[in-house]
């Protein structure tokens, strides 16, 4: 366990379940910080969150008393947008199903946002979801339109409980198009392939760090990276040993991983 912390040089952060629980920061977040700070080791937040920007996580952690810069944030619709050029090369008009901040992270990287005669049909968590939207959608897709998702979580917490996440919406659009979307969130590779780039080394001295075996986990692993769980959110000691899925590093919170990390 040491020896892998101690070749890690860079991290890819999920945040919800690592960095916070809901509206409440997890134990060790400002110190986990100041560690990788005082180490220089660059870092990723990515996050499958579509609805909100990347600013919105900057001020979440600046109530806790930990500052960042925004370009150390990787949302889904961001890394839909920067995907675009790889998955799409050819599209410049797109159809959003989502929120306003995915209209707007695709107006911002120079796609014409429209309702029909698309290129792309653009899909993520959409809270205004309507039939009109899923048939406009489903006639772009079915007519050629590529169809790319930014994320496939099926589900969502919230305070109500779990909801419908992105993923059916999605698996809506699929069955009714006979189309399998293009996915770029995590566990796709695609969104880790991204964070690598941004931060500039290699995968194999790179670390997923988050606390769920089917997305983090599994993403950060299909990418080529280390992988290190944190038992602060979804998994439960139960589920890491039934699952075929197994990180390289377990730790009961950033406190713990910060404690091991510094020996090593």
């Amino acid at each position: 366990m040491n020896f892998q912390l101690g070749k890690i040089r860079a991290l890819v952060i999920d945040a919800d379940g690592v960095l916070w629980r809901g509206r409440q920061p997890l134990p060790g977040v400002p110190a986990f910080f100041d560690f990788l700070r005082a180490r220089n080791i660059p870092y990723i937040i990515a996050t499958n969150n579509s609805a909100r920007p990347e600013s919105d996580v900057v001020e979440k952690l600046a109530r806790y008393g930990t500052p960042i810069e925004e370009s150390r944030v990787l949302t889904s619709s961001l890394a839909t947008a920067l995907s675009l050029p790889r998955v799409a090369p050819d599209a410049k008009r797109v159809l959003v199903v989502g929120g306003e901040w995915l209209g707007t992270a695709m107006t911002r990287a120079g796609y014409q946002v429209v309702e029909q005669d698309a290129d792309a049909v653009i899909v993520g968590i959409d809270w205004n979801l309507t039939y009109e939207k899923l048939k406009r959608a489903h006639r772009e897709i079915r007519r050629g339109a590529k169809f790319i998702g930014t994320n496939a979580d099926k589900t969502f917490p919230s305070e109500e409980g779990i909801i419908p996440g992105a993923g059916s919406i999605l698996a809506a659009l699929e069955a009714a198009s006979e189309t399998a979307p293009i996915v770029i969130g995590k566990p796709e590779r695609m969104m880790f392939d991204i964070a690598v780039e941004k931060m500039g080394v290699p995968p194999e001295l790179t670390a997923t760090l988050g606390d769920r075996l089917e997305t983090d986990i599994l993403g950060g692993q299909r990418a080529g990276l280390r992988s290190i769980l944190v038992m602060t959110g979804i998994t439960t000691p139960e589920m890491l040993a039934q699952s075929s899925i197994q990180p390289d590093c377990v730790f009961d919170d950033l406190v713990a991983l910060r404690e091991a990390w510094e020996r090593a």
